[in-house]
Order: structure tokens, then C-alpha cells, then sequence
């Protein structure tokens, strides 16, 4: 990242903390500004993890009510802005699909749509480009192949395990232990690493 873009990343950083602190204070305007610079990327997250369109937009909703809510709830020394929306965001639609009506949505098969959401990297994708997501890609990739996929999708793409063990033909119990070894490896490889 060149000066330059990291002066913008910075602008940009405070100028999302700045408009979450006015929002908590009940600034409307704010509150917009909120929605128009994340919008885009959250409801991509939505979309990802929901899998269908009509969900997404109504877990959004949902989030930038509980964002409205707990606005003063956010710490700028903690996290970036992004990560605490983005974080909302997949919970909200991690809650979505462990309903009732999500667990009876069938995704659509990957590249069965032509869809496209957001074409900025996605939250997840900006913290790996960090010195503390180098190194937990370093240790993700210290696991063996079905540890660290399952790691990927359960954490990074917000599958349920169920669906994880669903996708790879192992029972939940044993995709439950293989995930818990791999975050047990992955603690241990981030302590050794720091």
C-alpha cells in the first residue's frame, strides 16, 4: 500500500468512527453517512452468507437497526469501523440462516449466478492484508487441507458446521473435533508466532 492509500484507508477510517459517533448521539445525517460508506460491503456479506437476494436486504435492514442502537457501543482504539459493522453483519445473517427459514433455503450452487454485490475486497480480505492476518495466514496455512477449509468456510465464509460437515460427508461430531484441533493448532501456532 502505497502513502498515498494509506492516508485515504485513514481518512476513511475516521471519517466512518466520526459519523458512528455522531449517529450515537442521534445524528440522522450521520447515520446516513454510516449506510452510504458501508452499505455496498455489508450487504455483500449478507448476500454471501444468506445465499438469496431477498434475505440479504432484510437482514441488512436488520443491521443498521442494531447499528442505530448500539452506536455508542463502539470503541475506535478497539476496532475498525468496518470490522465492528462487518462483524454485526455476518452475525445478523449467521442468526438468518440458523432459523428456521434459512435453514430451508437451499443455496444456489457457486457460480450459479451472475450476480455481483461488491467488487472492493471484502472486510475479511482487508484484515489479511494486515501484519495480524499475515500471520494467521501463515498459520492457516501450517494446517492440513480439510482442517484449514473447514476453518475458511465456517469463519471467513459463515458456514454452520452442519452445513460444513453437509458439503465434505462427515458426520457433525467429527466436523465439530476436526474444527476445534484446527483453532487449538492455530492458537498455538499465533502464541508461538507473536
Amino acid at each position: 500500500m502505497t502513502a498515498n492509500e494509506t492516508v485515504a484507508a485513514e481518512t476513511r477510517r475516521a471519517a466512518l468512527a466520526a459519523a458512528l459517533a455522531e449517529s450515537a448521539a442521534g445524528d440522522r445525517q450521520a447515520f446516513r453517512r454510516v449506510y452510504d460508506l458501508t452499505a455496498a460491503k455489508l450487504f455483500g456479506i449478507c448476500l454471501r452468507i444468506c445465499g438469496e437476494r431477498q434475505a440479504a436486504e432484510d437482514v441488512l435492514q436488520e443491521v443498521y437497526l442494531i447499528v442505530w442502537r448500539r452506536a455508542a457501543t463502539y470503541r475506535a482504539d478497539r476496532s475498525h469501523p468496518v470490522t465492528w459493522l462487518a462483524t454485526i453483519a455476518r452475525n445478523r445473517a449467521l442468526d438468518w440462516r440458523r432459523s428456521p427459514r434459512g435453514r430451508a433455503f437451499v443455496p444456489v450452487p457457486a457460480g450459479g449466478t451472475d450476480e455481483t454485490v461488491d467488487d472492493t475486497p471484502r472486510a475479511d480480505q482487508a484484515l489479511v492484508a494486515t501484519e495480524d492476518g499475515q500471520r494467521l495466514d501463515h498459520c492457516l496455512e501450517e494446517l492440513d487441507e480439510r482442517p484449514r477449509h473447514a476453518i475458511r468456510a465456517a469463519f471467513l465464509d459463515g458456514l454452520t458446521y452442519a452445513d460444513i460437515a453437509g458439503r465434505v460427508g462427515v458426520p457433525l461430531p467429527t466436523m465439530k473435533s476436526i474444527i476445534r484441533r484446527a483453532l487449538l493448532r492455530l492458537r498455538e501456532c499465533l502464541n508461538h508466532d507473536a
